[in-house]
């Protein structure tokens, strides 16, 4: 699920020259691959923040991250600190690319029937609702209330990366639904940011970014090819978004779910439509060979030959699904850039004897825990069979309830947003704190028990493959 055939065959390669070291990093590649979003460079980056923020260099490290970068344009200016440009202008592109593969899982994967993609859909709103019940009956009467949102989204990138080390022996379809899950649960997470962590709501610049949205439609509608207007016109709907108030993340999954899934051109229409210029191509190589260098035939010939490359290369280019495209583009980016540049900014948990005291005493940091270790999976699982029982819904294919058990303790690694949200609720330092150590363990927590889940899973597959 997380290793290209390509990279899984050079893993395999290596364990001719050192079974030892091949095996290890057997486990680790789906932590480090570049075809997915990952987590490996999340989990570096974050402990690099942690060690940061409890040395010598806490205060320098944490002036840097908030210092002001400030952008200006005429009598325009724009100016933040550093730690708000990755969350408001960089964190949007991981975004992006959860909307697209969900699309994608939607329109053509394992959930492109409407009972199969009820069942995520039903996990989230059990995975929304039952969390924030379980913060509340810590919290509630109390100043920390406020920071019910901390406990409503799932990290995308650690859970992604969990399920990638089992990337052989669990039906593609598991990964799917953890995506559709998290997608549908961060779409709820960044609505309740619009919503009760927005001070103000400016609706024009909003009617700006939606008429920039319907135009990229329209563009859409028109097979319009040219990249260019669909970048501007992205950049449009993001600035809009943010001027408005609405954190800019939830216009990277809407432009991610804009995304075209289906090629412009078949591949039965490209077998059509090329043969002809192949052979022209192919002409046109020839009379080059046998032409004199630098005379008018053999610049006519190469002429030709390019001509006919560039519409190779154009008709190949149509055989892409663009959702796809856009994908693998940004993959890297994100998650080698933009989640560590998140995790570096956003970690800053100073860690000392009063504040695990404070914590684990805290109704707090109690809510925050209980709310994503237990409120999030059971949430999700009840929910999820719920809606299978009263047939609302239907698990997608090759999927089990062990497996199910999986994505549901997974999803109580509440890391990215929750992080974002505990910095949105809480304005002093103190139970920001709180709160990111409480995010950390019961993250650890369900990190754990989510593998345990999964390795079960994959146990009884191959003990049922044996058997058979």
């Amino acid at each position: 699920m997380s290793l290209t055939p390509r990279l899984s065959g050079k893993i395999a390669a290596r364990a001719h020259h050192s079974p030892a070291t091949a095996a290890f990093f057997h486990r680790l590649a789906p932590f480090f691959a570049t075809d997915q979003v990952v987590g490996g460079p999340l989990l570096v980056a974050t402990v690099v923040a942690l060690i940061c923020t409890n040395s010598a260099l806490a205060h320098a490290y944490e002036a840097f991250w908030d210092k002001e970068l400030a952008i200006s344009l005429g009598v325009m200016r724009t100016a933040h600190p550093l730690a708000d440009w990755v969350n408001d202008a960089l964190l949007p592109l991981f975004f992006l690319i959860i909307g697209a593969e969900v699309k994608r899982e939607f329109t053509k994967g394992a959930l492109s029937t409407v009972r199969t993609a009820a069942f995520p859909l039903a996990g989230a709103i059990g995975g929304i609702v039952v969390p924030i019940a379980v913060y509340l009956a810590f919290t509630y009467g109390t100043e920390a209330a406020h920071g019910w949102g901390t406990v409503i989204t799932s990290d995308t990138a650690f859970a992604l990366a969990i399920i990638g080390l089992f990337a052989t022996r669990l039906p593609t379809s598991v990964r799917a639904v953890l995506l559709a899950f998290a997608a549908i649960d961060d779409v709820g997470g960044l609505l309740v940011i619009a919503v009760a962590y927005t001070d103000a709501l400016h609706v024009a610049a909003l009617i700006v970014a939606i008429m920039a949205y319907a135009a990229m439609f329209g563009a859409l509608k028109l097979r319009l090819v040219s990249p260019i207007p669909y970048v501007l016109l992205g950049l449009i709907v993001w600035g809009g978004t943010y001027v408005s108030g609405i954190h800019a993340t939830i216009a990277g999954v809407m432009l991610g779910l804009l995304s075209p899934t289906r090629s412009r051109l078949s591949e039965h229409r490209f077998a059509d439509r090329v043969q002809e210029p192949i052979d022209r191509f192919q002409a046109a190589v020839e009379d080059a060979r046998q032409a004199d260098d630098g005379d008018a035939d053999a610049e006519e010939a190469e002429r030709r030959t390019q001509k006919q490359l560039g519409y190779l290369q154009e008709m190949t280019q149509a055989t892409d699904e663009p959702a796809e495209r856009l994908v693998q583009m940004l993959n890297p980016w994100v998650s080698y850039v933009v989640l560590p540049l998140f995790a570096l900014s956003a970690v800053r948990i100073h860690f000392s004897a009063d504040l695990l005291a404070d914590a684990a005493g805290s109704l707090l940091g109690l809510g925050v825990f209980a709310g994503l270790a237990f409120g999030k999976p059971l949430g999700f699982l009840s929910a999820t069979w719920l809606s299978v029982k009263l047939r609302v819904a239907e698990l997608p294919e090759a999927v089990s309830w062990r497996m199910v058990l999986g994505v549901g303790a997974l999803s109580g690694i509440g890391f990215t947003i929750s992080l974002f949200i505990a910095n949105l609720a809480f304005p002093d330092a103190q139970r920001t704190e709180m709160a990111s150590l409480a995010v950390l363990v019961a993250s650890l927590v369900s990190a754990g028990f989510g593998y345990v889940a999964l390795r079960w899973a994959a146990v009884s597959i191959e003990q049922e493959s044996g058997n058979a």
